[in-house]
This record gives C-alpha cells, sequence and structure tokens, in this order.
C-alpha cells in the first residue's frame, strides 16, 4: 500500500498516514482469522497530558500511547476477541487535554485531521490485505466511538460495498444523533436486539448528571438500553444484567486487583429519552466517582463513561452473538 493522499477517494486528508503494512503499527493483529467474523476497534482516549509541550496530536511511535492502548486491552477489546477476528491499529489520536474549550464543531473539524487520515489508512489495508471479504464489526468508545462516527459518515459513505458486510458498529460512549444518520443516508440506527448493519450506542449516566454538562452527551442524542435491547423508556430492573465485568480498585491505588466477571444482578438501565442517555440507578457511589477533577469537568459528577460496556458486559457479549448469528444466517 503506498501512502499517498490521492489513493484515498474521501479528500481534505491532512498529512501522511502511518504505514499499516508494518505489523508494528497494529496493537492487535489475529494469530489465526477462525472466525467468520471479523472485529475492527478503535481505541479511547489513553493520553491525557495537560503540559503546555505535550502534544496535542499525539504521534503513533509515542511510548506512552502505545503503552497505554496495550494495558486497555483488557478493558473492552477482549469482549470482541472471544467471537471475531479482532483487529485494532494504532492510530494518532487526541490529547485529551487538547479538546479543553472546543465546542463540538470544533472537535469534529479537529478530529479530521490525522486522526480521521490514520484511520481510513488502517480501514484501506485492512478491507485490502485482511479482511479477505468477511462480515465485519466496528467498534470502539469514547474518542474511537467519536471517530466511527466520522468514518460512517465518509469513508463507508464513498465504500458502500464494505458497509453491506457489516455486522453492526458497536459506538458506544459518544452520542448519535439523527443529524449523524443524515450524513450518510445508509446508516440505520439499531431498532432491537438482532437487526443487523445498525449502529448501537449509549452513554450511561447516575441520575445526577440529567442536567450536568457532558461532553460526550449531544442534543438528540440516540440510545438503546443494553438489558432489554429497547428505544424506548422501559426500565430493565437489575434481574436483567446477567453479568458485568466492574473491576475492583486496590484501595489507594489505580491497580486493579480483579474483575467481577459475570457477576449478575448489578447494574439496571432506563433510557431518559430526553436526555439520550441510558440511566443506572443501581451502582454504588464508588463506581461514580471514579473520575479525576478534570474529567469529572468533562462529563459530569455523576457520569458513568467509564463503566458504558463494564457495567453490562454480559448482555453485550451476547447482543454481539445475537446479530452476528442473525447477519450469517441471512
Amino acid at each position: 500500500m503506498q501512502n499517498e493522499k490521492q489513493n484515498y477517494k474521501v479528500t481534505n486528508l491532512v498529512g501522511v498516514p502511518t504505514d499499516y503494512s508494518d505489523e508494528n503499527n497494529w496493537a492487535i493483529l489475529p494469530e489465526n482469522t477462525d472466525q467468520d467474523v471479523d472485529t475492527f476497534f478503535i481505541y479511547p482516549t489513553v493520553y491525557n497530558n495537560p503540559e503546555p509541550d505535550a502534544p496535542k496530536i499525539v504521534p503513533v511511535e509515542d511510548p506512552m500511547l502505545r503503552a497505554n492502548v496495550n494495558d486497555f486491552y483488557l478493558d473492552i477489546p477482549v469482549l470482541f476477541e472471544e467471537m471475531t477476528n479482532l483487529y485494532e491499529p494504532f492510530y494518532r489520536q487526541s490529547n485529551l487535554s487538547a479538546f479543553s474549550g472546543m465546542t463540538y464543531d470544533e472537535i469534529i473539524e479537529f478530529q479530521s485531521r490525522e486522526q480521521r487520515t490514520d484511520l481510513y489508512a488502517a480501514l484501506d489495508y485492512f478491507f485490502e490485505y485482511y479482511n479477505n471479504g468477511r462480515p465485519f464489526i466496528l467498534a470502539g468508545h469514547s474518542q474511537g466511538s467519536l471517530m466511527i462516527k466520522i468514518v460512517l459518515r465518509d469513508y463507508f459513505k464513498e465504500h458502500s460495498e464494505y458497509l453491506n458486510r457489516m455486522v453492526a458498529a458497536y459506538a458506544i460512549g459518544f452520542s448519535i444523533t439523527p443529524d449523524d444518520l443524515k450524513a450518510n443516508s445508509a446508516l440505520k440506527f439499531a431498532e432491537g436486539p438482532d437487526d443487523t448493519g445498525v449502529i448501537v450506542s449509549w452513554n450511561t449516566e447516575g441520575p445526577e448528571n440529567k442536567n450536568e454538562k457532558n461532553g460526550v452527551v449531544l442534543e438528540n442524542a440516540i440510545s438503546i438500553n443494553p438489558l432489554n435491547w429497547k428505544r424506548d423508556n422501559t426500565y430493565a430492573p437489575p434481574s436483567e444484567n446477567i453479568g458485568d465485568r466492574i473491576p475492583i480498585m486496590e484501595p489507594g491505588s489505580d491497580e486493579v486487583s480483579e474483575f467481577k466477571v459475570h457477576k449478575p444482578g448489578l447494574a439496571d438501565a432506563q433510557i431518559d429519552l430526553e436526555r439520550g442517555v441510558v440511566v443506572c440507578t443501581t451502582l454504588a457511589e464508588g463506581y461514580i466517582k471514579s473520575f479525576t477533577p478534570e474529567t469529572e469537568n468533562i462529563f459530569g459528577p455523576a457520569s458513568l463513561h467509564e463503566h458504558d460496556y463494564a457495567a453490562y458486559w454480559d448482555n453485550i457479549r451476547e447482543n454481539v452473538n445475537t446479530r452476528i448469528n442473525a447477519f450469517l444466517d441471512k
């Protein structure tokens, strides 16, 4: 693959893309491809350095970025690796501190720089050399889901032949809005547990976040309930939660002592249709107060952003399998 801008159908790309023919520029490549479906995973924000000389867009060679991406593996990507061939490129991403003071439109413009260029190059390489025509899932969280919005809007508008093989896009942790769907008429939001070719998204909050600013929650946000897979405000009690994977932290430390895997009945879920988020009322305060003051200012005092996947882990895993089987049975 030649890293020349003119090779891309989507124009106005910024900078020279990362070389994805180099396996060192992939955080995860499968050892074998014995699964019927691939997952292309886009990692969330893993770099936050508020120092004035810190990069606003972090290069893929940065050792901190690479170390943090590798450490993140158990947080979300492993869920998709259980059922699919998992691919995760290193891409230039934004330093969290770079977003300070930006409006949403400014963030979209900023994310359409080298960050977008890298992911388009990674997708090009993935489809040409790795995917081999298999169905695929897009998945991400937070900044990764913001990038999913961008690639669905532009890249897959120009590459509709690929979109026809998309099982689902799990763009969790950043709002999807009607405007996102209008930007590419081929896009659909999930309506239930087993529709395919759809976007699956929500942001999780405690009820105390109702009137607070949350940087990943947009006006007119659309969500689906990760327990009952409904779009309305039907309450899903903790009894419908078949298992979470929320980490237990060592007291006074940032180290994870263990994961509470497959512990059922912890988190409930109900969509606040006005705010467009999933509200969870049953998690203990210790789970909610997991942010630093800086990130609390971004997400609000009762955000459960860090637990968008973890609080509903086994239900999401079951749903991924359901959508894969529905796609393969077409």
